[in-house]
C-alpha cells in the first residue's frame, strides 16, 4: 500500500489517495524490500515497464522518498515538449481536448496559487477548482487524462532529451505542476534507473478529503471519497 502526498498526478490521482502496487512486474531491487534493505545488488527478474504505466519508484539519491509517475519514455526514445505537446521518438503523441477537470477545494486541496481557476458549484454550492483536461493516447494505445494550465515555458517548451540504457523517462499528469524527468533533481527527478522503481499502480482502496477529525469517529465516513474506490489503473 502506498499513499498520495501530491497533486502531480492529478486527475487519476488526488491527494489522500491510497493505493495497492504491485511490486512483481518489473523484477526486484534493493527498493522492493522494506527501508530500501541493500540485499539484492542491482536488479533480478527484471523487466522494463510498458509506456503509459503508473509506477512508484525511491527518489534520486538525496531525495530518498517514494514518488509516483507515469512512464513516457523507454531506453533509446526520444522525447521532447513542444507547445506542451509529447513529441516521442520525433512524432507527437495525440493530445484531444475533453470536458474541463473539476475538483471540491477541501484540506488535502485547498487550492490557492496550485487552483488555475476556482468557482462555485452551481449545484452543491461549494467551491471547486477547473483545469482544462486532455486526452493522450501513446503508440501503444494506452490513453489517459492529462492537466493543463496553459503555456509554462521551462515545463512546455524543452529540448530533445534521449533515455539512456537502464532507465524511463516519467512524467505526472498534471503536466504544469509536476517535478518529473523533464528536470534535473532538486527540482525534478531525472532519469530514473530501473533498480529504483518499486512496483505497479494496480488499483485504489481508499481515498479521504482530508476533513476527518481523530476524536470525531463519524468524520471518517463523511471525510471518505468512495467513488474512488476500487478505481484501477
Amino acid at each position: 500500500p502506498f499513499s498520495i502526498p501530491s497533486q502531480s498526478m492529478l486527475p487519476r490521482l488526488y491527494i489522500g489517495d491510497y493505493l495497492f502496487v504491485s511490486k512483481w512486474n518489473y523484477g526486484y531491487s534493493r527498493w522492493s524490500l522494506p527501508w530500501g534493505v541493500p540485499l539484492i545488488p542491482g536488479r533480478i527478474l527484471g523487466r522494463d515497464p510498458a509506456r503509459g504505466d503508473v509506477v512508484v519508484f525511491r527518489g534520486p539519491p538525496g531525495e530518498d522518498h517514494d514518488v509516483i509517475k507515469r512512464v513516457i519514455g523507454l531506453p533509446g526514445d526520444t522525447i521532447q515538449m513542444r507547445h506542451g505537446q509529447v513529441i516521442l521518438n520525433g512524432t507527437p503523441v495525440p493530445k484531444v481536448r475533453i470536458a474541463d477537470f473539476t475538483i471540491p477545494l477541501s484540506p488535502n486541496y485547498p487550492g490557492g496559487t496550485e487552483c488555475p481557476s476556482e468557482f462555485e458549484d452551481s449545484l452543491k454550492g461549494t467551491p471547486i477548482c477547473r483545469y482544462q483536461q486532455f486526452r493522450e493516447t501513446l503508440p501503444n494505445g494506452k490513453s489517459y487524462n492529462v492537466l493543463d494550465r496553459g503555456e509554462q515555458p521551462n515545463a512546455d517548451e524543452t529540448g530533445v532529451y534521449a533515455v539512456p540504457a537502464g532507465h524511463v523517462f516519467v512524467m505526472g499528469d498534471n503536466r504544469d505542476d509536476s517535478g518529473d524527468s523533464r528536470f534535473d533533481p532538486p527540482e525534478g527527478m531525472g532519469m530514473v534507473p530501473m533498480e529504483r522503481i518499486q512496483g505497479k499502480a494496480v488499483v485504489s482502496f481508499f481515498s479521504t478529503d482530508g476533513s476527518a477529525e481523530w476524536i470525531k469517529p463519524w468524520t471518517w465516513v463523511s471525510a471518505a471519497r468512495w467513488n474512488r474506490i476500487g478505481e484501477g489503473f
